[in-house]
């Protein structure tokens, strides 16, 4: 348990001065920063190498720390949470309180509440919004497990979680696509 105590605080340690971590999640490694700081958020865009029209998905604890960063927290987004049985991410219309430059041209953003112990302390200790995007250069694969990270994204990164190295990853999470007029739409299944 020691262990897992100490990466937390390692990741606090990082994020709190608004640098870069890359840490297991629910679906496949991420890289991780304070979804409130645009400069942290810039520093992931570049190492990426992806432009910032491009919005990234953030975790959430919970639905009460959702509810800082999204206008309207609908019935029908409660319900897909409630039921989801593999890991979901939801668009949201309305984005509020979080970097600029995480926020989609039309203003949404794609939260998840991850169902991992790990992602749960972090988020419940950070007690913030944590940007989670593909360990992956844009428009490369994303990859399945900790070997097959780029060596580019384990330097660009200012502390890498020392967990769940040997996991194999199947698939990142389901997108589905809630617009405030009730629609929903499934990006990816």
């Amino acid at each position: 348990m020691h262990n897992f105590q100490h990466e937390i605080k390692a990741c606090l340690e990082v994020l709190q001065n608004g640098g870069l971590i890359l840490y297991p999640t629910d679906t496949v490694w991420g890289i991780g920063c304070d979804a409130t700081n645009p400069d942290a958020v810039k520093k992931v865009y570049e190492l990426k190498q992806r432009v910032d029209s491009k919005a990234l998905i953030c975790l959430a604890v919970d639905d009460r720390m959702l509810k800082n960063y999204i206008e309207e927290l609908s019935q029908v987004a409660l319900d897909i949470i409630d039921i989801a049985s593999k890991p979901t991410t939801i668009i949201y219309d309305g984005a509020k309180n979080l970097a600029p430059n995480l926020i989609a041209e039309d203003g949404s953003i794609a939260f998840r509440i991850p169902d991992d112990d790990f992602c749960y302390w972090l988020l419940r200790r950070f007690n913030k919004a944590i940007v989670s995007t593909s360990a992956n250069i844009s428009g490369k694969p994303t990859p399945k497990s900790f070997k097959e990270i780029s060596p580019d994204i384990l330097k660009g990164v200012d502390y890498v979680v020392n967990l769940h190295r040997e996991k194999i990853n199947t698939k990142p999470s389901s997108i589905i696509k809630l617009s405030n007029d009730g629609q929903v739409k499934i990006i990816r299944s």
